[in-house]
């Protein structure tokens, strides 16, 4: 038996782990729990340059400590122009001890002179645009267009990559192959709100290693492929 985006584990059925069922048990779960950083900051300013630089913070980066350096920075450099104005070093001295927080500072640096250069200091909507400037993959992209702009698009981090393996919903070894299958499988109206979802729900329940399965919501409908261990 096999879904449209490559395949049902066998002993379930499309219905048993139907996206629309899930998603609506999982937003009432969620519901309440804190937003991640990034969603955070989206919801208290729509701010598309500060959503783009929250989320490149963000990378390999817990939440409280993109919350704190994200503010950090942006309270000191709120527009494109003022942070092409800072020096890489002060970039990396702000936001520490975000992951990579050199690398990032020098990129962040540059995406900045760039949206400068070509933008007037606007950030693009288009993906192409964004997929030119430095640092910023598919990731990225998605959330400055799903969270600035209102564009929709599946924005897929780990979380979303990995809960929607074990679910049955695909079968896929990447995040690129990840977004491509789940367009076959989502409506439409779920394509921007599914990462906030699952990073909520990924954070909390369905965890990397050992999840646990014993409080989830929806385990009478999740396969849960790939687990080997789980609370």
């Amino acid at each position: 038996m096999s879904s449209p985006a490559g395949g049902t584990p066998t002993g379930s059925s499309p219905t048993d782990s139907c996206p629309e069922a899930i998603i609506a048990t999982l937003r009432e779960y969620v519901e309440g729990s804190p937003l991640p950083s990034v969603s955070a900051v989206a919801e208290r300013k729509r701010d598309p340059f500060h959503i783009l630089v929250s989320t490149m913070i963000s990378l390999r980066t817990k939440d409280e400590v993109t919350s704190a350096a994200s503010e950090r920075l942006l309270s000191r450099a709120p527009t494109a122009h003022e942070l092409a104005r800072l020096e890489r070093k002060r970039i990396a001295e702000l936001i520490y001890p975000a992951g990579f927080y050199n690398t990032k500072a020098q990129n962040l640096k540059a995406v900045a002179e760039q949206l400068v250069s070509r933008y007037e200091g606007r950030v693009p909507q288009g993906m192409e645009q964004l997929l030119e400037l430095p640092g910023v993959g598919r990731k990225t992209a998605n959330l400055v267009r799903n969270l600035g702009y209102g564009l929709d698009g599946i924005c897929v981090d780990t979380h979303v990559h990995r809960i929607s393996n074990r679910l049955g919903w695909v079968r896929t070894k990447t995040p690129e192959q990840t977004e491509g299958a789940l367009e076959k499988v989502l409506p439409r109206r779920y394509w921007i709100p599914i990462n906030e979802l699952l990073v909520r729900f990924g954070q909390t329940v369905c965890t990397p290693v050992s999840p646990f399965c014993s409080r989830c919501p929806i385990r009478q409908h999740c396969p849960r492929i790939g687990v080997q261990r789980s609370r």
